[in-house]
């Protein structure tokens, strides 16, 4: 993984020289007064351990050998005792912050397309007793509207201040979120709606006129849609019916309701928060159930995990607050006294794509030490920074490359280079502010090449963490002094962790080293289930003798001596692209396999990449049809190597993944047109002719790393 530099050898033996004895005169000093030899020591000790000597025996945080933790404060076992402790004891701190827009314009570009670009301000901030009190008003002001405890209210919006403050609201008078992706497409939205039976939706202006204007009619229950940011234009289009409030008319109404009835709707312990709903792998998605105990051990775990987070800490807040990531990660920001600035992928930087230029994007402006990221925000930033390495003379990139090379080397053994961080890091960790201590990467695996560079360039730990929906974001998260990369950390104080069998994929939990299986997650953070579907509940979820829940993944992992768990293959042909998308190969498969121009077809997808790929058995008579029509000459075998006929192939597939309604995402980008057809005499599929999965990806390896660009990247 190191870099390659183009310097004389000569003089790159007398730089090694100079780089040794610095090393030498510098690692005593450093070694005494860094205080990195206690982390060293925490690096290579043991962090999670089986409970007993058996075979799949579960594995807990040394940290939680006899109990599992559940609580983050002494009787704050629901949402809002949490957030009424954390606003009593940070009553005037600095809580949700939004930057002002301080001018909007339309800008040409040479294409004649028109983007949207801001000019932002400063951040305002609400305080701790600022938002509670919003949240109390916003509560009331929906009590006002008919909406009763235990009943479903759907929020529908990009994040932001208003998100947290009416899940705040919703959470007090025991209201169940229904969460919703901004980015879902009509039928999704309308599917969670009519399923959770809403008479209630939160949103924006924004997505009102773009997403619910065109579904509204098909929602009956609908009554109310209040907007976070302002009054709505007129709409005349509305079904009778369906009145339009502002969230500011609701806390209004709010300020001024009677609130005696308030302590008897309080939630206790196993009232259901969030109804969250995922990416479904038939386009359908499903509604996780998450109570408040589940949350509240979720993020009692994540806390344990962050060092020091606490009132000096800033949060960035830019995934959708509809993802468990960016909503526990928020939580435990809010609970432990910390700052929370609001932006979006399009003003994150600098170079965002809404900034505008010479302007400063979010990051700059907040300077967080606190940030989320999911791999393909992570693999941008790798790239742009590549990018602008190799457009500097060559003086300057081959003095990065040493310096990334040596530090490198350094962080693998424990040890840190504040040297190299002033002078040659510096001004690529202000891409991100210049003030991050800490990094938290989920939703997806993440390159061992990406995340060392984070690791290195922007001089922080990089947390790779592993957890679902079902475990209310929970599992597993990296120690800040585990430099070890392709590893999901040891499991959290909140949850267990044990791997089962899976004869069919040949993992088992005796294997050696490493025990291996489906990794089966434990504990108080383990939901409930899924919303009106108990067959799906009663396959993915468990419970043991001592009663304890089990949610079975479908992720295989291993285990390593020291506790860590490391993701090496999934037991379902489900798989989650970089971006979070869910891809189901089958669906994708059984779409395109009807067309006359395919024999047969594997779909291929990684979590490391954001789009699909495919192999595809071509019928002979169709495809030598159309290169004839194409004016495309040659064998059978130079036809199927023709990168202009797998250009040819790819629309046809696409045109047919259309009709078929398939997802953009789902659409293969990439294919490999084989000359030869599959035969269980050839081993890649079965007697039944059912894909063998495992032999197809091993037998095309060179054709995936080609189509996935070299080195797999």
């Amino acid at each position: 993984m190191k870099l390659k530099h183009d310097i004389n050898p000569v003089l790159l033996q007398f730089i090694n020289f100079i780089i040794l004895v610095y090393t030498v005169v510098t690692y005593i000093p450093w070694y005494i007064f860094s205080g990195s030899r206690e982390a060293i020591a925490k690096a290579k000790q043991v962090k999670a351990k089986p409970v007993n000597n058996k075979p799949g025996a579960a594995y807990r945080s040394v940290n939680s050998q006899h109990c599992l933790a559940s609580v983050l404060y002494p009787g704050c076992d629901t949402l809002d005792k949490v957030f009424k402790y954390a606003k009593t004891k940070f009553k005037d701190k600095k809580l949700l912050g939004t930057r002002e827009i301080l001018k909007e314009e339309d800008e040409i570009q040479p294409s004649g397309k028109v983007f949207k670009k801001v000019i932002l301000g400063k951040y305002t901030w609400l305080s701790y007793e600022d938002v509670y009190i919003k949240a109390v008003n916003f509560g009331n002001g929906l009590a006002v509207l008919g909406q009763q405890p235990k009943t479903n209210i759907a929020i529908f919006c990009e994040t932001r201040a208003e998100w947290m403050i009416a899940a705040q609201a919703c959470f007090m008078c025991n209201y169940q979120l229904v969460t919703l992706y901004a980015t879902l497409g009509g039928a999704a939205i309308v599917h969670g709606l009519n399923e959770t039976e809403v008479t209630t939706i939160i949103t924006s202006k924004e997505l009102m006129q773009t997403k619910l204007k065109a579904i509204v009619s098909q929602v009956p229950l609908l009554r109310h849609i209040i907007t976070v940011d302002g009054k709505p234009t007129t709409w005349s289009e509305f079904p009778k019916g369906v009145i339009v409030h502002t969230m500011a008319s609701v806390q209004a109404m709010g300020a001024k309701a009677d609130t005696g009835h308030k302590q008897q709707s309080r939630p206790v312990p196993s009232d259901i928060a969030v109804i969250m709903y995922t990416s479904g792998s038939t386009g359908v998605p499903k509604g996780v159930m998450i109570s408040h105990c589940n949350i509240i051990a979720g993020i009692t775990g994540m806390a344990e995990r962050i060092p020091k987070v606490g009132e000096k800490d800033v949060y960035i807040g830019y995934l959708p607050l509809a993802h468990v990531l960016e909503l526990s990660a928020e939580l435990v920001c809010l609970s432990h006294g910390c700052r929370i600035g609001y932006s979006s992928p399009q003003t994150l930087a600098d170079q965002s794509s809404k900034i505008k230029k010479g302007s400063k994007g979010d990051v700059t402006t907040l300077k967080p030490t606190l940030m989320a990221a999911v791999p393909e925000i992570m693999d941008r930033i790798y790239k742009n920074v590549m990018n602008k390495v190799n457009e500097m003379t060559s003086f300057q990139r081959n003095l990065f490359i040493l310096a990334y090379n040596y530090k490198m080397e350094q962080i693998s053994k424990g040890y840190t280079t504040p040297l190299c961080d002033s002078l040659i890091f510096r001004k690529v960790r202000m891409l991100l502010g210049g003030k991050l201590r800490i990094l938290l990467c989920g939703g997806a695996p993440l390159s061992a090449a990406t995340q060392r560079f984070m690791n290195i360039c922007f001089c922080c730990p990089v947390g790779q963490g592993y957890g679902l929906t079902e475990s209310a974001g929970a599992g597993t998260i990296m120690e800040a002094c585990d430099y070890s990369t392709g590893r999901v950390g040891a499991p959290l104080v909140c949850c267990e962790i044990k791997l089962l069998n899976w004869e069919e994929g040949g993992y088992y939990n005796t294997d050696k080293p490493y025990p291996r299986g489906e990794i089966l997650i434990g504990g108080p953070n383990v939901t409930v289930g899924y919303y009106k579907n108990e067959a799906r509940t009663k396959k993915d979820f468990t419970v043991d003798e001592n009663g304890q829940r089990w949610l079975h993944t479908g992720d295989i992992g291993e285990f390593h001596q020291d506790g860590c768990l490391k993701i090496i293959d999934r037991k379902k042909d489900l798989v989650k692209l970089q971006a979070g998308e869910y891809v189901s190969l089958g669906k994708v498969e059984a779409a395109l396999k009807t067309l006359p121009l395919v024999d047969n077809i594997c779909v291929y997808a990684s979590s490391f990449h954001s789009y699909v790929i495919g192999f595809v058995v071509p019928n002979q008579k169709e495809l030598i049809e159309l290169a004839r029509k194409k004016g495309f000459k040659g064998t059978w075998e130079e036809i199927c190597n023709s990168p202009e006929m797998e250009k040819e192939v790819l629309k046809v597939l696409a045109e047919a993944a259309m009709a078929a309604n398939l997802e953009k995402f789902e659409i293969p980008v990439k294919i490999r047109l084989s000359p030869d057809p599959w035969t269980p005499e050839t081993g890649l599929v079965t007697d039944a002719f059912k894909l063998k999965r495992k032999e197809l990806t091993a037998y095309y390896q060179t054709d995936i790393d080609r189509m996935y660009g070299k080195n797999g990247k």
